[in-house]
Order: C-alpha cells, then sequence, then structure tokens
C-alpha cells in the first residue's frame, strides 16, 4: 500500500487526454444558434493538470496528440498553462483529436464529443516506458484511457510501473459510454483497474456501474475502502458525497452556486482535493476544497480556464454561506 504522504511533493505525472473545447459565445447561447465559438483546452486530463498547476503544484501529461493544427494547439495550450509535455507524442494518419462543443447553459444543455480515430488511444508501451515514475509524488489518471487499445494496455502497464516505483496511484472512473465496445468491456476494464489505485473518486452513477446496478453503486465504494483502495470519494450530486476509508466514513454537502454549465466540476474538484492533500490539509477539508472547486468552475465558461488559483478558492470559500448540510 503507498504512502499517501508522498503526494506533499506536490509533482504528479497524469495519464490521459488533451483536447480543444468549443464554446458557443455569448454565454448561454445554443449551439445551433451561434455565429461565433471560444476555444479553450479540454480533455479531462489536461483540465486535472491546469486545476494542479493553478494551486501551485507541478504536472506532467503523458497522451498522444494529432500532427495537426488542433494537435498544435493543444500542445501551445500545456505550454500555456505551464504543464510539462516531454512525454506528449503527435501521432499521423488519421488520427483526430477529441473536440468538445459544450455549451454554457444549464437548460436543454448540450455537450457534443467528437471521439472517432481518436489521437490519445494511440498510446503505446513505447510512451509510457521511459517515464521517470520515481520523480513524481502520484499518478492521476481518468477511465476514458481505458476504453480503447492500444491505450487501455499502455495504461495498466503505466500503474505497474508508477506501482513499483511507490507511487500513490489515482483514479477518476470518468465513465464516458460512448467511448466503449460495451458496457461489458467497460465493467470489467473498471474492475480490474481499480484494484491498482490508492484513491479511487466517481459519481453514484459510475460505482453503480461498476457494480452492476446503481442499487449497489455505495456497496462497491465501501467493498473497495475495505480492500484495496485508501481513500474512496462517492459524490452524489447535489446531495454531497461520501468519503469512505478503511477507518469509517463520513458525509460532506456541496457550495451552491447560479451553475453555467454542468460540466467540468469533477476535473475541478479531483484539482482541489487533491492540492490540498498535497497542502498537507486534513482528508474532511480537502473534500470541501474539492467541492468548493468544482462549484467554482460550474459557474464559469470553460474548463480549464475556468480552474480556480489557491486565492480564488480562499476568497470564494470566505465569501460563501456553505457548504450544505448532509
Amino acid at each position: 500500500m503507498a504512502d499517501l504522504t508522498r503526494i506533499k511533493g506536490n509533482n504528479f505525472v497524469i495519464i490521459g487526454r488533451a483536447g480543444m473545447d468549443f464554446y458557443p459565445d455569448p454565454p448561454g447561447t445554443k449551439t445551433e444558434e451561434a455565429t461565433q465559438f471560444f476555444a479553450a483546452l479540454g480533455g479531462s486530463s489536461a483540465n486535472i493538470g491546469v486545476a494542479i498547476n493553478r494551486h501551485g503544484g507541478r504536472s506532467a501529461l503523458v497522451t498522444c496528440v494529432s500532427d495537426d493544427a488542433i494537435g498544435r494547439y493543444c500542445l501551445n495550450q500545456l505550454d500555456h498553462y505551464g504543464i510539462e509535455r516531454n512525454h506528449v507524442r503527435s501521432v499521423g494518419g488519421e488520427a483526430r483529436n477529441s473536440l468538445a462543443v459544450v455549451e454554457s447553459r444549464t437548460e436543454d444543455h448540450q455537450s457534443i464529443i467528437y471521439r472517432n480515430g481518436a489521437a490519445d488511444f494511440e498510446m503505446e508501451l513505447e510512451d509510457v516506458e521511459p517515464v521517470d515514475y520515481a520523480a513524481y509524488s502520484a499518478l492521476i489518471t481518468t477511465g476514458t484511457v481505458l476504453a480503447a487499445e492500444p491505450s487501455r494496455s499502455a495504461s495498466f502497464r503505466a500503474f505497474e510501473l508508477a506501482k513499483a516505483a511507490g507511487l500513490p496511484l489515482i483514479f477518476d472512473l470518468d465513465y464516458r459510454p460512448y467511448s466503449w465496445p460495451s458496457p461489458q468491456v467497460a465493467s470489467e476494464t473498471y474492475s480490474r483497474a481499480a484494484d491498482y489505485f490508492d484513491i479511487v473518486i466517481g459519481n453514484d452513477v459510475e460505482f453503480g456501474f461498476m457494480a452492476g446496478s446503481y442499487e449497489k453503486g455505495l456497496e462497491k465504494a465501501r467493498d473497495l475502502a475495505k480492500t484495496t483502495a485508501q481513500i474512496v470519494i462517492y459524490k452524489m450530486g447535489e446531495k454531497g458525497a461520501i468519503t469512505l476509508t478503511p477507518d469509517g466514513e463520513f458525509r460532506t454537502g456541496i457550495y451552491p452556486v447560479t451553475a453555467l454549465k454542468p460540466t467540468g466540476a469533477g476535473d475541478g474538484f479531483m484539482g482541489g482535493f487533491i492540492a490540498a492533500l498535497a497542502a498537507g490539509r486534513d482528508l474532511h477539508d480537502a473534500v470541501l476544497r474539492g467541492s468548493a472547486s468544482a462549484a467554482i468552475v460550474v459557474s464559469k465558461v470553460g474548463c480549464a480556464p475556468a480552474m480556480p488559483s489557491t486565492a480564488e478558492l480562499d476568497a470564494f470559500l470566505s465569501q460563501h454561506t456553505g457548504p450544505t448540510q448532509i
């Protein structure tokens, strides 16, 4: 079992995608009525890297991008946010970067994801094996890296290497059904992957999927906390979250805000939560700071640009009456 205090080194290797997000502009515009769009860095793993860096940490991304203008846009954005990209490889041929068209509206919200021939699924063993895992404080990944080969096998190899180097492994379930060949393959792969991880974070639907039915999701989370994981966070939207450890569990509320969009909350939560652990805060406080970070992100345009700094998060917490009582 990995030593979670290593996270205080505040330097993370992140496995997963970087993409481009398009937002119809101005906020509130429907995609089909838009005449202009706002572009931003996207992709859950890249967003998490941005969030960590905004809090003063360091992050390095391991992935593939397309060898074209969109891929180069992503590389430029990684540089803009200070994310190390020595292990980001450009791939040619028909591979294309992930593109998301996301509305800044909550009523009849539409998020349209283009993932056909995704470049990040081209990640291979040659991309993950040269990484010096011992140089980092922890490995972070999201479930999207497991949805297709060769990325799936490469990711499992990265988990093995990171574990051998003594790193804590942190898993955001991030289940996207459209990326998988079948629910059965996804369920089997997630169950296999979960055994590697010291910290597992997901929502009630994702844990329910892993368990085979929604009603058994919390039971699945509790089982992970009793067997392989040191921390499991079971998020329930407006109902808050349940955090489970081998020693017990506790519930926390949310920080209500006027949401501009429903996307980006998970990435914001991960960044705020991990940054708090890196700063030496206790687990309860870290979960609340993750929840507050998520609230900030959904109240702003974009995902990467919306990630708060530590100063912004502290100001939000000082002015907010939350969290809700559970």
